[in-house]
């Protein structure tokens, strides 16, 4: 008995009817989705269902019972022909739904029409363009985590319905499992994760910080059921059996085993909510490690490649700026390229030389990228008809995407690079698959399929007898009166209809002497009677049957073709995958051509050699030509840590980050944004950029800073590339000073090999880390003052700085000039060695320790060092450029002055 209250919880018994039985049954097998019901032309919710459904889509809960019970059950409903927009709203709440439709005929049913789940819709098991982002993948993710004494060994499964990507990763025995498995998460931020029921301590902790990362992400447990997939060998045996394969090998993944259990329960649970064969996911791609570029979670966040730290928005990303492309799988791909830098030389400079020739060729470029417009997401159309969800306008779309395949592959007849050349010798027309659309949909084809117009005329002759008989209907009507009339010599019968008694033959009363025998009396009317005969009756059943009749002739030969679109699979995904390759070589080219990149040349050597570099996203926000570039040297030889120096605003962190992105797009094989560069191959990139709490794990803005600080101390190698901003800042003055000391030592010292580093600070004494090792450089960024008063050159010049401006800076920024004023009379004293404790009602504290003769920074160095002098001996004359010979000239002024 089932009990029922306002917000849907149990209160009183309510009598259950048979359909609200039906309904309880149903929703005990989906307990954790919201269901929706069918019922005519509305889906329906009940109980808690219908209380969170409600406030969720914001439409009214009404409730049932009203008259026979005392106690309502809430309900609310939609109308099912707007199913996708409500939908929408549900998933991106984070919540599933169980789709529940009539599953027989209600003519043949004996009592309550069958109903069941025809499919559950979640966040990461979507396929309807609506519910999608077309330019990013949305997967689902399962975990499965062995914890043996004190290690730990994780599998993790990444799958997209939508396009059929199924990836695969194990990680153990490096110390690092949770680490990695946590950089593939945030990486790749797949929109619903897969649990298993049973946790650990370890799963928990890992559980918790995705969570923490990705707090949209959505939680659903398999229900530890997953067809027996309780061992190794089973799992292994259902990949096989999906792929038709006799063993796992030929992915790549042939040693893995909790990454085999992870992606068979993944596809268990795929198989399950989409109830039907999943045949376009046709491969399991390992996740590689060894031949891509490392950026760790905190780097990624801190470049904005994908969205900006603050508004976590795409505008104003990296990706922003790179991606023109054509197609949605274009764009998903340059995505996946951007995630997934390459460590391969030989990969990198096929992408660069097939960039190289769009960027020449802009005939070509603009032809093809003119034609790749034409084409429609091919890997989310051929999902929908392989999972049976395609419509007619699905396939309107695939056959205009395949009308511009022909075309393309001439396009590229000239094309000779091996990436281009590698695109042709696959490139697959699909002609027949075009031709057989082209014979059958109807180009006006409905999204529903159960409303005829689907199909051509001339593609099935029963069909074509059936539209015939619909559309002469009348003038058939016409001829069968005139007959009668001539045949009975009934000048006045007519032929009528009537939605009651169908069609008839009326003759008046005045007439019924006339009246044939073979004529049967149907009905008497006052001055008239009505009559049926059997050719009349014959001519009823095939008009009248003659709609429902096409509407299921026309829907049978919609899914037979839906049926032989998917059968070709493997040709349309392999289109599709060529396509997008085109796509991103075609968009680098015209990136390139379009914001005047460079080619850059890739090389395994240890050096790094930027010439005036720009950061890709700011010079775009900025007029033409106002950005400064500036250039960049690292090695392991004599430049190996650069200690840059120089105020706030000035533009330091915008010179570290472009030297990342320079390198990272680089690696990606696209141009860059210099005059010239060469770029050894690093095998990570590692940024500590910035301030940032973490309150949900309990971490600070300073345990953040250490935290990432650490990573980058135990991971970095000898090909590295690290980006330092501010180390230190978040603690007391000697206490981060000593860490960013110690830091940057590690650093210079580290496997007595280095790593190259980007080192930005405010603690001028680090620029002393130059006298004791011969790898570091001081280097600052350019500052004129004038009349007190800076000015910002952004330059990056020789030789450190001995101030910050941070008072000037302050007055920019609109600090009251009062608090200006009175800054610098206490950054005077401090300079002058006089700042003591404040005494009664003094307005300026005075010092009583010694004078200092030196306007620096506090300093745990003694005796100060000779600035002047120090300055002297880092110029070499013969190699500096003029700009840097006046920027001299002012920091000697400015020195003396002091």
């Amino acid at each position: 008995m089932i009990t029922a209250s306002k917000e849907g919880k149990t209160e009183r018994p309510v009598k259950l009817t048979p359909m609200l039985q039906q309904y309880m049954d149903i929703k005990q097998q989906h307990e954790d989705a919201i269901l929706f019901y069918r019922m005519g032309d509305f889906y329906e919710m009940f109980f808690e269902d219908a209380v969170i459904a409600s406030k969720i889509l914001n439409i009214t809960l009404t409730s049932r019972n009203k008259k026979s019970d005392p106690v309502q059950v809430p309900m609310c409903g939609i109308p099912y022909h707007a199913v996708q927009n409500y939908l929408s709203k549900l998933i991106e709440a984070g919540q599933r739904v169980a789709i529940c439709e009539q599953v027989e005929d209600p003519a043949d049913a004996k009592g309550i029409v069958k109903r069941d789940v025809i499919r559950i819709v979640s966040p990461g098991v979507v396929t309807d363009d609506q519910l999608l982002d077309d330019k990013s993948n949305n997967y689902i993710c399962a975990l499965n985590l062995r914890e043996k004494g004190k290690s730990s060994s994780c599998g993790v499964s990444f799958l997209d319905i939508s396009t059929g990507e199924f990836l695969i990763g194990e990680y153990s025995g490096n110390g690092q499992e949770l680490t990695d498995v946590l950089d593939q998460v945030t990486r790749l931020q797949p929109a619903e994760l897969l649990v298993a029921q049973n946790s650990t301590s370890v799963g928990d902790t890992l559980l918790g910080e995705i969570k923490a990362l990705l707090p949209r992400i959505c939680i659903t447990s398999n229900g530890g059921d997953s067809s027996g997939l309780d061992s190794v060998p089973a799992a292994r045996e259902m990949l096989c059996d999906h792929f038709s394969v006799v063993s796992l090998d030929g992915f790549g993944c042939a040693t893995f085993n909790e990454g085999v259990l992870a992606a068979a329960t993944l596809l268990d649970h795929v198989r399950k909510t989409q109830k039907t064969a999943v045949g376009h996911i046709e491969k399991l791609t390992p996740i590689e490690t060894g031949a891509i570029l490392h950026l760790d979670e905190a780097s990624r966040r801190n470049l904005e490649l994908t969205q900006t730290i603050v508004g976590a928005s795409r505008q104003g990303s990296l990706i922003s700026i790179l991606d023109q492309t054509c197609t949605p799988m274009g764009a998903r791909l340059l995505k996946n390229h951007l995630l997934f830098p390459l460590q391969q030389q030989e990969k990198i400079i096929s992408r660069l030389d097939a960039t190289t020739y769009f960027f020449k060729n802009s005939h070509s470029r603009k032809e093809l990228r003119a034609l790749l417009e034409s084409v429609y997401d091919l890997e989310r159309l051929n999902s929908r008809m392989t999972l049976g969800s395609g419509n007619g306008r699905d396939m309107i779309a695939l056959k205009t995407s395949l009308s511009a395949l022909p075309q393309i592959l001439s396009a590229l007849k000239n094309c000779d690079t091996s990436e281009l050349l590698d695109i042709r010798s696959r490139f697959d027309c699909l002609t027949d698959l075009y031709d057989l659309l082209e014979q059958a949909i109807a180009e006006d084809s409905p999204v529903t399929l159960r409303e005829g117009n689907l199909i051509k005329q001339g593609y099935n002759k029963e069909l074509d007898e059936l539209v015939a008989l619909q559309r002469d209907g009348k003038k058939l009507i016409l001829e069968l009166e005139n007959k009668e009339r001539s045949a009975t010599g009934i000048a006045k019968l007519k032929v009528g209809f009537n939605r009651v008694f169908g069609y008839f033959i009326e003759v008046s009363k005045v007439h019924s002497d006339k009246v044939p025998e073979h004529y049967i009396r149907k009905q008497t009317l006052v001055n008239a009677e009505r009559f049926i005969t059997a050719e009349l009756k014959e001519f009823e059943e095939k008009v009248l049957g003659a709609q429902d009749q096409r509407v299921e002739l026309e829907y049978n030969l919609f899914v037979a073709i839906r049926d032989r679109l998917a059968a070709s699979s493997s040709r349309l995904l392999q289109t599709a995958n060529l396509l997008a390759r085109l796509d991103v070589l075609l968009n680098n080219g015209e990136v390139a051509h379009r914001y005047n990149y460079r080619r850059p040349e890739i090389n395994g050597e240890d050096v790094i050699e930027i010439v005036e570099g720009r950061h890709p996203v700011i010079e775009r926000m900025m007029p033409s030509g106002e950005f400064v570039p500036n250039d960049v040297y690292l090695d392991q030889k004599k430049d190996e840590v650069l200690i840059i120096t120089g105020p706030n605003m000035a533009g330091k962190s915008t010179v570290l980050r472009q030297t990342a992105l320079i390198v990272l797009m680089a690696q990606m094989g696209c141009y860059v944004p210099a005059e010239s560069a060469k770029i050894g191959i690093v095998d990570r990139i590692f940024t500590r950029v910035g301030a940032m709490d973490n309150l949900r794990q309990g971490q600070s803005t300073f345990m953040v800073e250490m935290s990432e600080t650490a990573n980058i101390l135990n991971n970095s190698t000898e090909r590295s590339l690290v980006i330092l901003d501010e180390i230190g800042r978040g603690t007391s003055t000697y206490d981060g000073l000593s860490i960013a000391w110690a830091v940057a030592e590690n650093l210079v010292n580290k496997n007595e090999r280095g790593v190259k580093t980007l080192f930005a600070t405010h603690y001028h004494e680090l620029t002393e880390l130059a006298k004791s090792h011969s790898r570091v450089r001081n280097y600052s960024i350019g500052v004129r003052e004038w009349r007190g008063n800076i000015i910002f050159l952004h330059k990056l010049v020789k030789g450190g700085t001995s101030r910050s401006y941070g008072i000037q800076v302050a007055a920019l920024a609109g600090v009251p000039q009062e608090v200006v004023l009175r800054a610098k009379e206490i950054l005077k004293d401090i300079e002058l060695g006089k700042f003591a404790k404040t005494t009664g009602g003094e307005k300026n504290p005075r010092i009583t320790s010694k004078n200092r003769k030196h306007p620096d920074q506090l300093s745990l160095f003694s005796p100060p060092p000779d600035r002047i002098h120090e300055l002297l001996d880092a110029i070499s004359p013969d190699e500096c450029s003029p700009m840097e010979a006046l920027n001299t000239l002012y920091r000697l002024k400015e020195l003396r002055k002091q």
